[in-house]
Parts: structure tokens; sequence; C-alpha cells
């Protein structure tokens, strides 16, 4: 190897940094500048921590190229100058961390007007994420000092560089104590109030867009360490703040009191989405699609929320029916006017949050506005909104597999003796209010019907199947069974048991189809071998002995020797032991019904071909050379048939011909034949014995050997072995040909008789 021999080059910077004059544009311009500090070249970092070199880095990656630049090069500087600050060399953080002039000219990148260069903002946040993680003591005491550092911060939140830095605050500082003072410090500039008044229509949607990130950030970010430092005496401050009611009573009113913004509401909503999170084990089985909160969750929604949020109910209800004006949508089926638009789908996500929690005060509010049944018109008026129709479903699930909510009345539970009144207001209102058996089935029928008609099938009846299915599940098992029993109109009843036993049942096993074993598949693979067809009952573990010998084979031999030993190429009187396994497992058969053919060909090689020990010592050894003659007729009658060309052309061709050994001139007077100048199927002129069996075995199939051969006619003579005898007409076909095996030849002659098929071998 490369390295074994310690065979390293001496980098050009090394002789370029000898130089006394050298800039640090011209180290910058060496290719391995990088690797080379990365490496942690003596003499490269001692010229980079230099003064002037760090001042020069700094303003490279602060201050705007200028103008003149040249584009494809007018950030190579900059970028450059990034990666070398942020390569992790101790020496470059010491000098930039501990030097506070080297940190105002940093900082003040963030002390410009907005809109901040992304790319180059891109470059302060990495640079400085990596002061806070290496120098996190240093940093944190640098920004305190400055008073406007929140300001600049939330002013060029819309900036998602700077977002990324205030969240890299609170995740990259170590020890724990540090961190604490910092979310106490941030906590204390009113961080989470400045967020929260910059999700507002007053502001741009980037503004909206990062402000909620970053609030979502802080809320996921602040559990997750709560749940990893169980021991921290202290709360999350940031987190307390963002739970309290007066700021979730800010947050709605920056979207409800102001004028419609969609995206100021969906940024709000999200937050909101953020808080109502819950963690809890994983489930398994069609209940799944429920939300988080349905069992034994970690911590509960903060009552708070819950409290600022019930009395906007209306108001969301109200987004449901009449959302921020939108454009009629044009799609590949028809116009949408209006469209469901993210608003509202965030509106119905807001809803299955809220039903998670399964509170009665929250419940009932939903139910004296008939949310869910708006919710359920624009399940079955949206056909192909599948975003829609899954957060319908989780609704739906929840509702039939929840337990009832305890009721919250005084009256109801007065009697403390007693068991805590549950009711299952939800269930009957979604039974009995918003009909909710008769509108499956009338959507179901209707789908049917209009796919007899030659219609599609509606793009929520997948959905629709899974419902039907959890109402039939949860009837059964559910612990509101008895109840969702009872909902069930005796109108209904009937109806609905036809349709589970019936058009539901079939569905569900269509559905639960087994394709793989079931069905042929067909795939471009030509490897792929069916179980079905390969005479293996449906057995899974005949299958999966099936399936590892068919590996077993395919990687016994692959990559690594694509089929052979290194030994086999080896001389084979070095080896002995070479295995003799492969030949064994080759077996194939021919099924043919050419029995006359057959025996013909057999009868022809009986009769022709001689074994070695037969022949005697005295008698003509076949495979000397030897050529092919023709009568001088047929040389005469080529010549008279030909073309009229000059004179010229024809003793060139005369000279060509006697070059030839198929030709007259260069044949001998014992073998001649007679040939008719009709065209031939002749390919070329020297037949390797190949091309001899297959004109034998052409003949034999009566396959005619002119539709097999292409033809050449203008390199061709007229009197070219293999013509047929008698002209276009003649039923018999002759080819000659000289078999050569080194310097040993055989010329042989065979005639095909294709009227009585037989063929003769003539030598």
């Amino acid at each position: 190897m490369f390295w074994k021999f310690d065979l390293h080059t001496t980098s050009h910077i090394d002789t370029l940094l000898e130089k006394e004059d050298v800039t640090l544009t011209e180290v910058m311009d060496e290719e391995d500048v990088l690797q080379e500090c990365k490496a942690q070249n003596h003499k490269l970092v001692d010229f980079l921590v230099r003064p002037q070199c760090m001042v020069d880095l700094v303003t490279y990656i602060t201050q705007e190229p200028s103008d003149d630049v040249e584009e494809k090069i007018k950030y190579k500087y900059p970028n450059i100058s990034c990666e070398l600050l942020t390569s992790d060399v101790g020496q470059i953080n010491d000098r930039l961390g501990e030097d506070e002039s080297l940190l105002m000219k940093l900082y003040g990148f963030l002390q410009r007007d907005s809109p901040l260069n992304p790319l180059l903002a891109s470059f302060f946040s990495k640079v400085l994420s990596i002061l806070i993680g290496r120098k996190p003591e240093q940093i944190v005491e640098f920004l305190r000092k400055r008073e406007d550092f929140v300001d600049l911060m939330i002013k060029h939140i819309g900036t998602s560089a700077i977002m990324d830095l205030l969240l890299r605050m609170l995740t990259c500082i170590e020890p724990q104590q540090l961190r604490q003072d910092v979310l106490n410090w941030l906590n204390e500039e009113k961080v989470i109030q400045r967020l929260v008044d910059m999700v507002q229509p007053s502001q741009d949607e980037d503004r909206h867009s990062n402000a909620s990130q970053s609030l979502c950030e802080i809320i996921r970010l602040s559990r997750d360490q709560m749940f990893q430092v169980q021991g921290c005496s202290e709360p999350d401050p940031l987190l307390a703040t963002l739970e309290k009611q007066e700021t979730v009573e800010q947050l709605l009113s920056n979207i409800f009191d102001k004028e419609k913004n969609d995206s100021a509401i969906v940024s709000v909503i999200q937050i909101l989405l953020t808080l109502f999170e819950t963690r809890r084990p994983a489930f398994e089985g069609h209940l799944e699609i429920c939300p988080p909160g349905m069992s034994h969750p970690s911590f509960s929604v903060n009552q708070s929320i819950l409290e600022a949020v019930r009395p906007r109910l209306k108001d969301f209800h109200q987004l449901l029916l009449e959302p921020p004006k939108k454009n009629i949508m044009k799609t590949t089926w028809g116009m949408l006017d209006p469209p469901v638009g993210n608003t509202r789908l965030s509106v119905v996500r807001l809803v299955a949050s809220l039903l998670q929690t399964n509170t009665h005060i929250i419940n009932m509010e939903l139910i004296n506005l008939n949310t869910l049944g708006v919710i359920l018109d624009m399940y079955f008026n949206y056909i192909w909104n599948n975003f829609l129709h899954i957060q319908v479903e989780i609704c739906t699930a929840m509702i039939l597999a929840m337990p009832p909510a305890q009721s919250e009345n005084p009256e109801i539970n007065r009697d403390q003796d007693q068991e805590p009144v549950r009711e299952s207001h939800l269930i009957k209102h979604l039974f009995q209010k918003c009909q909710f058996i008769q509108r499956i089935l009338d959507a179901w029928s209707s789908n049917e019907k209009e796919q007899g008609e030659g219609g599609r099938r509606r793009g929520y009846m997948g959905h629709l199947t899974r419902i039907a299915n959890s109402i039939v599940h949860n009837s059964d098992k559910g612990p509101n069974g008895a109840k969702i029993q009872q909902l069930i109109s005796e109108d209904d009843k009937e109806r609905w048991e036809a349709f589970t036993s019936g058009q539901l049942a079939d569905t569900n096993k269509r559905n639960t189809v087994d394709l793989v074993n079931t069905h042929h598949i067909h795939s471009s693979s030509d490897d792929e071998v069916d179980f079905k067809d390969s005479g293996f009952h449906q057995d899974s573990s005949l299958q999966q002995a099936f399936s590892d010998y068919q590996m077993q084979q395919m990687t016994s031999n692959f990559i690594e020797q694509f089929g052979f030993n290194d030994e086999e190429f080896a001389d084979q009187d070095d080896v002995v032991d070479i295995p003799f396994d492969r030949i064994s497992d080759i077996n194939f058969s021919l099924n043919t019904n050419e029995s006359a053919n057959i025996a013909l060909f057999e009868a022809c090689c009986k009769e022709k071909i001689q074994q070695f020990e037969d022949a005697g010592s005295d008698e003509e050894d076949i495979w000397d050379e030897k050529d092919i003659t023709f009568a001088p007729e047929a040389y005469s009658r080529h010549l008279s048939s030909g073309s009229t060309d000059s004179e010229e052309s024809t003793d060139s061709e005369e000279e060509d011909v006697k070059r030839d050994p198929f030709e007259p001139n260069n044949a001998s007077s014992d073998d001649r034949m007679e040939v008719d100048t009709g065209e031939v199927p002749y390919r070329n002129k020297h037949l390797t014995s190949y091309s001899l069996i297959t004109v034998i075995m052409l003949s034999l199939c009566d396959v005619p050997v002119s539709d097999q051969w292409p033809r050449d006619e203008a390199a061709q003579p007229a009197n070219s072995p293999g013509r047929k005898a008698g002209g276009s007409d003649a039923e018999e076909t002759i080819t000659t040909e000289t078999v050569t095996n080194g310097s040993m030849k055989e010329t042989v002659s065979l005639t095909v008789d294709a009227k009585t098929e037989t063929a003769v071998f003539k030598r």
C-alpha cells in the first residue's frame, strides 16, 4: 500500500509558505488547502492564525463581495474562509473565540439592515455555532454583554440561518448549568413573546414560518431535555412561558382579532399542534391511525392551553365554513371552488388533536357547534383529497375507540360515593345528528352505481372501508360496543348488517389477498420463480426453505469468483483435487419428432465418418490439403454468361480467378463437377467445418439454404461450390467445401436430394 512505506509527498502549500511575501488569497487558491488545514499542517495553521489573516478571514464571511467580481468566483473566498474557520482546529478556535475584536467584527454582521444575504448568513451562523460548541463560556459571556443581541436575532428571524443559530444556543451549550443560565437569560429577554409577535398578519410569510418553527422546536427540545435529564430540579422557563394561558391567547388573538391571513393561521395552528403532542408507546393494529394520547401518555396536555383554546373553537369552526379567500383551482377531473386549502386542513388537524385530549368541555363545545358534521360534509364533498380523508378517519376512529369522558357537571357527580358518570356524547352525536351509518351506506351505494355506469371509483373509498371496519370492530370489542349497537337505528340496522356481511366482507377479502402467493405477478427479472408454478405447497416453511435454497445457489460463487475458482485456471497437472461437481448438475433434453431426419443424419455419419483406428497406413491421409476442381465447361460457361465488361476488367477477373483455389484454373482434373449458372446461396468462399455442418442440418430439416444464408451475388463466381444442379427448378443441391485444420485439408461434397430426402457425401 502507498502508506505502508511512508511515501508521503510534500504539499505544495509548504513550498508556497516558505515565500516571505505569500498572501492569504494565494494560499486559498491551492486545491488542497482545506485538507491540509484539517490535517493540522503546522506551517499552514501558523500562517492562518496570524492577526491579519484572521481579520481577513472574518471579513470575507461578513462583507458583501464586490460587484466587479465574476459571478462564478464571487463567493469563492467567503466559502473557503468559512470552511477554514470551521475546520475545528484548536488554534483557530482559540484565536477566534478569545479575541474580542474578531468577535465584534463577526457580530457586526447581525447589525446590518434586513434582509441579510442568505449565503453570508449561513457562513456567519456556521462559524458562531462551532464557537458556541467549542467555547461556550466565552461566547455566552460575550453575547450577554450585547444588549441588542435578542432584538437583532428576532429582527432577522426571517433568515433561516439566524433561526438555526437561535436553536443552536438551546442544544449545543454544555454543561447543564450553563444551558439553564442561557434559558433563564433568553426568557428574561422575552424571546418567546417576541417570537409570538412575529406570527401576525402584518409580518411576511418567512417570518411566520421561521417564528412558528422556532417555537415548535423550543417545545420539542425542552420536552426532550426534560426526559433526558430526570434529575433536573429547575423547569424549562421557555416551555413554561409557552404553555401559559396568556401566551396561547396572544397567539390566537393575532389571527382572529385582525384580518384573516392564511400563512399566520397555519403557523399558529402548527404551534398549537406541537403543544398538544404527547409521548406514548407504539401501538399495533388498525387503530394505530389515532393520534397520540389515547393510551397512557407520558405527560398530559396543560389545562391552561385547553382553557385558552375553548373560547376560540367557534372561530375555528367559522374558518371551516368561511376560510380565507382562495382562487378557483383547476384539476385533472374538474374545478374546485373553493379548494380545501391549507387553512381548513390545519383546522381539521387541530380538531383531531383536541379530540385526543378527551376533555368533556371541549367535546361538548364541538357537539354544540356541529363541527363534526361540517367535517363529514367536507369528507364527502372533496372526494380526491386524501389529506383531508385521513384526518376525518382519525377523528371518527378516535371517537369510536376512546372511553367516554368524565362529566364535569357537579350535579351529575355530586354523589362522591359513586363512580364518576361517563357519557358517550360524541358517539351519540356522530350516529344521530351526523347520521354516520346512513351516510356511509349512501356513499357506498352511490360509488357502486357510478362505477357500474363506467365511472371512476371515488378517492375516499379506501378510507371509507377502514371507517366501516372500525365501526364493526368497536361495536364488537370496543369500550363503546353496546352504545354503538344501540345507536344504530332499526331502519339502518338491517341494511347495515347486509352491508357488513356482503359488500364490506367482499372488499376486505379482496384487500387481504396475499398477492405474492396466489397470483403470478409479471416481473422484469427472468430469474424469479413463482412458488405456485414450481410445485411447492403454499406452506410458509417450504417457501422459506425453497427461497434459502435459491439464495444459496445464487450466492455461492457470486462476486468473488464469478462462478470459477482460481485453481481452475492453473495447470491441471499441478492440481489434482479439483472438484468436478458442476458437470453432474447439467441436465437437458432435446425433444423432437424429426425421427426420419435423425436416422438420415446418422446414416450419413456412419457411411462417411471414419474412426482414426480404422484407417490403414497406406490409405490417403484424410487431413491432406486438397483443392476443389471443376469441369472446364463450367468455367467457360461462366465466362460466356457474365456481363459484357471491358477487356481490361476481364483480364483482371482472370487474374483473380487464378489466385482463387475455388476456380477452374487452380483445380485438378480428378475431381470434376458439372454446375449450373443459377444463383447460389453463398456467403463466403472459404467455408469452415461449422458452416458445412450448418448446411447439412438445414438440408435435413427441409430448410432451403438460400433462406438462411445472406446472398453475396457480386462476390461469388458463377461456378462456385454449393449450387443447385439443373437450374432454379432442380430438386438436387450440391455443396462442395474444403475443410482445413492447420496444415491438413480435405475436400468433400454433399449432394442433397430434396425429392428423395437423401444426402450423399463424396470425397
